[in-house]
């Protein structure tokens, strides 16, 4: 029975990927949210689905300019990283399909998303600040959280970029469930296709 259930599950799968990929067609879908959303992770295991390539641009970034985020916001602060994400970002997105997962940042960046709005169809991977907390806090290498209260200064981005992410195509939310559940939503959510144009409007 259960190998039965797994099979149903696997059909299930393949039947809303091959949906999802004829809604993409040649464009790249592209992750945004804040840090701890499950960008990369989710992105990656949709990509597979979808049997397309993907690139996290922040590997990008690190793999062509050798150095590490950290590095960088340190090196040249985050005006002049921004500018380097934007390029880069630019050039993933030059051919797909592909899935791209993007830093916390740079969906707020106006040129970088001009040129996904462009090229993409864009999946927020929208999460509560609980959620997102319990996710970075375990690991020092977010230079936006090395302040004083680094859990308030998460809130204060979501505050200011949540407007702007509501942006996005399409928006799924993140949250502590398994990842096959949310991989399936952000399928069924492409193959949907235009449930954003609803929640702009109302």
């Amino acid at each position: 029975m259960t190998e039965i259930l797994e099979q149903l599950k696997t059909t299930d799968r393949q039947r809303l990927a091959a949906e999802a990929k004829a809604v993409l067609g040649r464009r790249n879908l592209v992750f945004v949210g804040l840090m701890g959303a499950g960008k990369s992770a989710i992105g990656r295991l949709v990509a597979q689905a979808m049997t397309i390539p993907f690139v996290d641009s922040d590997h990008e970034i690190e793999r062509v300019s050798r150095m590490t985020i950290t590095e960088l916001f340190a090196a040249y602060g985050e005006a002049e990283f921004r500018q380097l994400e934007t390029r880069v970002i630019k050039r993933l997105l030059r051919s797909g399909p592909r899935v791209v997962s993007t830093g916390g940042g740079a969906y707020i960046n106006e040129n970088t998303r001009r040129h996904i709005k462009k090229s993409g169809l864009s999946v927020w991977m929208n999460a509560d600040l609980d959620v997102l907390w319990e996710r970075v806090n375990k690991r020092d290498t977010r230079p936006l959280l090395k302040t004083e209260n680094p859990k308030q200064t998460l809130a204060n981005l979501m505050d200011a970029r949540y407007p702007i992410y509501a942006e996005a195509d399409l928006s799924v939310m993140s949250r502590d469930v398994s990842k096959d559940v949310m991989v399936d939503e952000v399928l069924a959510a492409i193959a949907a296709g235009v449930q954003t144009t609803k929640d702009r409007t109302g």
